[in-house]
Formats: C-alpha cells, sequence, structure tokens
C-alpha cells in the first residue's frame, strides 16, 4: 500500500467525521427527493449515500460565523440551484436562525481583528435574500460589507490576508473576499466594488504567477519581513494545490457573480482563469487529480488531495458551462470528478483531505516543500466536502 492509499484510509479510520462543536444539537434526518438521488447515483455509486450521511452530521461552528462553514452552505445551495429540491435551500436557511437576526444582524460575526477568511460565509446571504424574500438576508450584506470599507490593504491595493498577517496576500483570501464583493457591488449598484475586484486580481496575476509554468505561489508579502518570503520577490516558495484551488473558484465564482458589469474587466478574469486552467491541467496526476504540491508530482512524498482536486474540478466545470473553456476542457473535467469520487468518496467519508495549512503563524510554517507533506489528511474535511458539492452541482446542471 502507498503513502497515498495509506493516508487515505487512515482518514477513514480515524476521522469519520468532522465536528464544530462539543455538544452539537441533533439534526433531522436528511431527505432529498428520490429524483436528485437518482442524479447523484448516476455520478458515482457512493455519492447519494455520503450525501445523506454528511447532512445530518455536519455540525457548524457555535462560536463564529465560520468560513469553512461558508463553503458547506455555498455547496449546498448551489445543489439546490442545480436541482431545484429544497431539502437543500431547507437545510442552510435553518442554520440561519441563529446566526442572522431579524434586523440583519450577524451574532458570530466577529469583525475585528481583521481577518479575510470571515467575509467568506456572507455569500450565502444574496441567495436566501433571493430563495426567500426575507429581508433580514439583504440588511445582513450590508453588515458583513461594513468591515471592508476599513480593511487594510497593501500598498498594491489587496486586501491583507488577516491583521496578523500584514503586508500579505494569499490566494486563499481572493476566493473569501472577492465573491462577496461582487455580490455587494450588485445589490448596491456600485460598480467601481467590482472595479476594485478586477484591480485584486490583476495584480494577483502580476505578482503571484510563475512565468514559465503558469501556476500561482501560495502568498506574497509585500514587506518581504516573513521567513517564507523570498527577499527579493516577497513570494512564498512552493505552489500549494488548495490555495491553487482558492484561486479558480475565486475567479469562476467572480466572473459569474459579475454579468452586466465593466466588459473588459470580466474578459481580462475569463482570460486569467483560461490560462489558469491549462496550466492545472499540464500538472495533472495519470488519474486527473491534483497534487499537494501541484508541480512537484513526482517527487517523493508528494500525494493526490481531495480538496484541492473538488476546486479545480468544479471551477472547470463550470468555466465550460459560462463558455470560458471548450468542450474537451469539459471532458477533462468530468475525468476529473470520477477520479475524484472513485478515489476518496466512500459511503461515509470524502477521505484524502489537507487538513489546513498556511504561511507563518506559531508554530512557524514556512511554506517548504516538506511542511505541506506535514500536514494532517483527514476525512469529512468542511473544504473539501464543500468543495465536492460544488462540483457535483455544476455536473448535474449539463
Amino acid at each position: 500500500m502507498d503513502r497515498r492509499t495509506f493516508c487515505a484510509a487512515a482518514a477513514a479510520l480515524t476521522l469519520p467525521a468532522t465536528t464544530h462543536a462539543a455538544t452539537p444539537a441533533p439534526r433531522p434526518a436528511f431527505r432529498p427527493q428520490a429524483r436528485t438521488l437518482e442524479r447523484l447515483a448516476r455520478l458515482g455509486r457512493d455519492v447519494p449515500a455520503f450525501v445523506k450521511f454528511y447532512l445530518p452530521h455536519f455540525q457548524p461552528h457555535t462560536s463564529v460565523w465560520g468560513y469553512e462553514d461558508g463553503v458547506v452552505w455555498t455547496g449546498i445551495l448551489q445543489l439546490y440551484d442545480a436541482t431545484g429540491d429544497k431539502a437543500f435551500l431547507t437545510y442552510v436557511y435553518d442554520d440561519m436562525h441563529t446566526r442572522v437576526a431579524a434586523d440583519g444582524a450577524l451574532p458570530l460575526f466577529k469583525p475585528m481583528p481583521y481577518n479575510i477568511d470571515m467575509i467568506n460565509a456572507g455569500r450565502v446571504l444574496l441567495p436566501l435574500h433571493k430563495a426567500t424574500g426575507e429581508a433580514r438576508f439583504r440588511k445582513a450584506m450590508d453588515v458583513q460589507f461594513e468591515s471592508l470599507k476599513t480593511f487594510p490593504r497593501t500598498k498594491t491595493g489587496n486586501y491583507w490576508h488577516k491583521a496578523r498577517y500584514p503586508w500579505q496576500v494569499w490566494l486563499d483570501g481572493l476566493y473569501m473576499g472577492q465573491p462577496f464583493q461582487t455580490q455587494y457591488a450588485r445589490v448596491t449598484k456600485n460598480p467601481a466594488l467590482f472595479t476594485d475586484t478586477v484591480n485584486q486580481i490583476r495584480t494577483v496575476e502580476k505578482i503571484l504567477r510563475h512565468p514559465g509554468n503558469g501556476l500561482y505561489y501560495h502568498g506574497w508579502d509585500e514587506s518581504r519581513a516573513q521567513r517564507w518570503a523570498d527577499p527579493k520577490t516577497g513570494l512564498s516558495p512552493n505552489v500549494w494545490g488548495r490555495a491553487m484551488g482558492w484561486w479558480v473558484c475565486a475567479l469562476i465564482d467572480t466572473y459569474d457573480l459579475s454579468d452586466g458589469f465593466d466588459a473588459q474587466g470580466r474578459a481580462d478574469i475569463a482570460r486569467i482563469l483560461r490560462q489558469t486552467i491549462e496550466a492545472l491541467l499540464a500538472v495533472r496526476s495519470r488519474d486527473g487529480l491534483w497534487y499537494q504540491v501541484l508541480d512537484q508530482g513526482t517527487r517523493a512524498g508528494n500525494y493526490e488531495e481531495a480538496s484541492a482536486s473538488a476546486m479545480i474540478t468544479y471551477a472547470i466545470l463550470k468555466a465550460a458551462r459560462l463558455s470560458i473553456v471548450d468542450a474537451p476542457t469539459r471532458a477533462a473535467g468530468m475525468k476529473s470528478l470520477s477520479a475524484l469520487i472513485n478515489r476518496f468518496v466512500t459511503p461515509t467519508a470524502l477521505n484524502g483531505i489537507c487538513q489546513v495549512a498556511g504561511l507563518g503563524g506559531t508554530p512557524y510554517r514556512d511554506g517548504s516543500y516538506d511542511y505541506y507533506l506535514s500536514e494532517k489528511i483527514v476525512a469529512n474535511d468542511p473544504k473539501g466536502v464543500g468543495a465536492l458539492f460544488m462540483a457535483l452541482a455544476e455536473a448535474l446542471r449539463v
């Protein structure tokens, strides 16, 4: 048994379901329509069972408006949009009872200290407002956006990743902030916000893109103060799989949400995404998956990672639906989805997920190859499951 197979098997045995609450209130059984289960089964034998298992067991944070929960809720709402099955909508709506007050207050949202991760969950507010007509969800968008008005920025104009990571831009942060900002630009009819988003994306392309292979480094420290930062460029040393997943998800979702805004800005996002997908397809594994350290697939210890593979697959399939990439590229995405399901999905687990990775902090994360391989591999982590749900939803839209 090789290392990748062993780690996935160990994760399934030791961590059957990821939860955030020590004593969560039990959820009712999740009962999607028979038609929904039939459609999911066409994507993979164990997919319906996994969806039915995971949703009753998933417990969102009870103390924070968290980005991980936002990824899962976004995936569930996309399944609702793709199937019309109200069981998905009801699931997310029920989670909002204690999280979005009647006046739009977000009791679990912590705007300080500044943290771009805390913006992501706000993405569910607009689709919930559209689906229910309840004013609290629209009001909550104002609450969520308020912190972005004063959010610290680099000299280039990009949002810092966090107050405790000053002057730093991570690819993760583009997904955490820019789709919501684009939603807010739409509901407030403020095209300047979309212009700001496009400028932040263009800056990332200019600074973080590897000129040789077209992939993107995980992070950039404008101040060059971090030990992980190259003293000349400020760039981190490696290309992390899930960071690239966050990046392409940010691009495709921002593009989708920006219909009607500046045509050149949207064209630039489409171009950047198309070129990035081409670069990603060049470093796929033989089976059509993506590695923990993307561009070093043959190096000892590297492994195919589930969350990065799910995110990239989602972006490819959605880009094809929106005519950014062609039909053969979509076929490649469907092959990757099949590989993802066959390799990692069981009736009770999505295996093979890197639990967490970052740069700096305590203990210090130096962004080295060995560092990325040292992080735990787990099952049912929300970042992987939410991305899987998003990919499934795109596959169902055909």
